[in-house]
C-alpha cells in the first residue's frame, strides 16, 4: 500500500510546524515511529515537492540543514520510508538508486551525465509482457529511457 504525504500549505512562519504535525501523522500511519530524524529527513524529502534523490544527495543536504545524521541512518530511513509506501526505490543500474516522492506508477528519462531522472508525462503501452515463472505474479513493469543531451 502507497501513502502520499499531504503537505502544509500555510505561511512561512508556520508552515514549518504545521509541517511536521502532518509528517509525524503520516508516519504513525504508515506505521513507522516518528522518530526526530525520521521527521527531519521526511521533512527535507517531502518538502520541496515531488522530487527524485539519492540517499547521499539527502545526506547533504541534511548536514547543510544542520540535521545529524548518519549516511547509514538516511540509508535505513529511505529503505524504510519505500517499505511503508512513502518512496518508490528506483534502480537505474547496480550502481545507482533514487528515491521518487512520487510513489504514483510511472516512468522515468535517466539522463547520462547529469545522473539525474525525470518523469514520464505520458503513457508509455507496453505489451507481450512474458508470463512469470510458476509460482510467481507480475508486481510491476518499470521503464527508464537513457537519454542525453545532443552534441552542440
Amino acid at each position: 500500500m502507497s501513502h502520499t504525504l499531504q503537505l502544509d500549505r500555510s505561511p512561512k512562519t508556520s508552515r514549518a510546524a504545521g509541517l511536521k504535525v502532518r509528517l509525524t501523522a503520516n508516519l504513525r500511519a504508515a506505521g513507522l515511529r516518528p522518530t526526530r530524524q525520521r521527521v527531519a529527513l521526511a521533512a527535507i524529502l517531502f518538502g520541496r515537492g515531488h522530487r527524485h534523490i539519492a540517499a547521499e544527495g539527502l545526506h547533504e543536504e541534511a548536514v547543510a540543514e544542520n540535521v545529524p545524521v548518519s549516511l547509514a541512518t538516511v540509508y535505513n530511513t529511505l529503505h524504510q520510508f519505500t517499505e511503508a509506501g512513502l518512496l518508490r526505490q528506483v534502480a537505474v543500474d547496480s550502481t545507482r538508486t533514487y528515491f521518487d516522492t512520487n510513489v504514483t506508477d510511472h516512468h522515468h528519462f535517466f539522463v547520462e551525465g547529469e545522473n539525474r531522472l525525470i518523469d514520464v508525462e505520458s503513457a508509455i503501452k507496453i505489451g507481450n509482457i512474458p508470463a512469470p515463472p510458476p509460482g510467481m505474479e507480475v508486481t510491476s513493469v518499470e521503464v527508464i529511457v537513457r537519454v542525453r543531451r545532443k552534441p552542440a
